[in-house]
């Protein structure tokens, strides 16, 4: 808390964001979120050695090691968003002005919810607090705990002591169940693999194998040699008859001629 207190003081004019702390075998990196990397950096690094050497002195720091990273949305990040509603309210804005202004510039870029509570003696002797809120924030469970980023500062006015609590509900940070659906699509693409393999090649060599050679072989050895020895038999069959035929006329004709000669002697006789 009191290095958090020290880096918004320092860092108010880069825009302070926030900073992890993590404890390393070989020392202590500090990571700050600043939207004005530039300011804290300094001119050929020489800011962020001088804080550097601050931090070892009074927090009692071994080899610390400060990095600085630019934070993309600043309209989502609740430690910036509450210090804007700090200088304001320091420059003498309204504080319902101040806080309905934050509320549609943190919606705007696509927040799921906001909560502004400020107290405090904002119009007289006597304190009280005032809250706006605008979309939906989780109040409990783990959601709430995954969901919500929250921010507590305070500034020093005529008046006393005024504080700010802003909480944003950030609607990316939504544990989604529609991730499934990727195992879903892993799972469809080998069934598709399968089916080209199984049903494309083999029916095609079955067709060759099964239909197109024996078709053939056996219309050439069944229909075509048969046929044409039919053919010759049957005309055989045709010339045989024609002679029989021809025959068999020549001899009616020989009859019927002996049957005349006899009845034209027989009147001759008579």
């Amino acid at each position: 808390m009191e290095l958090n207190e020290f880096l918004s003081s320092t860092l108010k004019d880069a825009g302070y964001g926030g900073a992890e702390v993590q404890k390393t075998p070989i020392g202590t990196k500090i990571t700050l979120f600043v939207i004005r990397p530039g300011l804290v950096i300094g001119r050929k690094g020489s800011g962020i050695r001088d804080l550097t050497t601050r931090l070892e002195q009074q927090f009692n720091l071994e080899n610390a090691q400060v990095s600085v990273t630019e934070v993309t949305k600043p309209e989502l990040n609740p430690n910036i968003m509450a210090n804007r509603i700090a200088q304001l309210i320091e420059r003498g804005t309204a504080f319902r002005r101040a806080s309905l202004w934050t509320i549609n510039t943190i919606m705007g870029a696509g927040a799921m919810g906001v909560e502004i509570t400020i107290s405090g003696k904002l119009r007289g002797e006597r304190a009280h607090f005032e809250k706006h809120t605008a979309g939906v924030i989780p109040k409990s469970g783990k959601i709430a705990e995954e969901v919500v980023r929250s921010s507590i500062n305070s500034i020093l006015t005529k008046m006393g002591l005024v504080g700010i609590k802003l909480k944003i509900s950030v609607r990316e940070e939504i544990p989604r169940d529609f991730d499934l659906n990727t195992e879903s699509q892993s799972k469809s693409e080998p069934v598709v693999e399968n089916q080209s393999e199984t049903k494309s090649e083999p029916v095609v060599e079955n067709q060759s194998e099964t239909k197109s050679e024996p078709v053939v072989e056996n219309q050439s050895e069944t229909k075509s040699e048969p046929v044409v020895e039919n053919q010759s038999e049957t005309m055989n069959t045709s010339e045989d008859k024609k002679e029989l035929s021809d025959s068999d006329k020549t001899e009616s004709k020989d009859i019927i001629n002996n049957e005349v000669k006899e009845i034209a002697v027989n009147k001759s006789e008579t």
